[in-house]
């Protein structure tokens, strides 16, 4: 969003006092581009769901942290029909650990962080939602928590 500022800026550095002076003739469109909330012209693209697995000191440790990001969508707690209608598109997460017949809905964009499951296999499974909790992309991470060190005690 920022590129034409720095195009901007650059040119101004490259050309001298001649386009510093232009600078305050410019408008903010012309420095900063077009504003964000200028309705869109052309169809988003799909929503897509980038997960990484688990951390692997915390991990070591017993505590799962799973970093995820979403492109094309903003993780927002905001949720209902209207909210479809926002450009560009926002929505959640629904996070399922070990094919659980439940799961949660996540709006903070912050890791996941799973504490207090036992030694072994498991998996988790991140679905990037709608506002309308309609699924869009999802990811499945599976990992191992290891035993916990003799002694060791929460």
């Amino acid at each position: 969003m920022r590129k034409p500022f720095f195009l901007a800026l650059a040119a101004a550095l490259l050309a001298g006092p001649a386009f510093a002076q232009n600078l305050p003739n410019l408008s903010a469109a012309e420095v900063l581009g077009p504003a964000g909330v200028v309705p869109l012209t052309t169809p988003q693209p799909p929503a897509r769901l980038i997960v990484d697995p688990p951390l692997p000191g915390p991990l070591a440790q017993g505590r799962v942290f799973i970093q995820y990001r979403a492109e094309n969508l903003r993780i927002e707690p905001v949720f209902g029909p209207a909210a479809l209608a926002v450009a560009p598109r926002i929505g959640h997460v629904h996070v399922t650990v070990d094919d659980a017949p439940w799961h949660w809905a996540d709006a903070s964009g912050e890791p996941i962080i799973l504490v207090g499951l036992t030694p072994g296999s498991h998996s988790v499974q991140i679905t990037l939602a709608d506002a309308n909790h309609r699924p869009l992309d999802s990811a499945t991470i599976r990992f191992v928590v290891p035993a916990s060190p003799a002694g060791h005690q929460h």
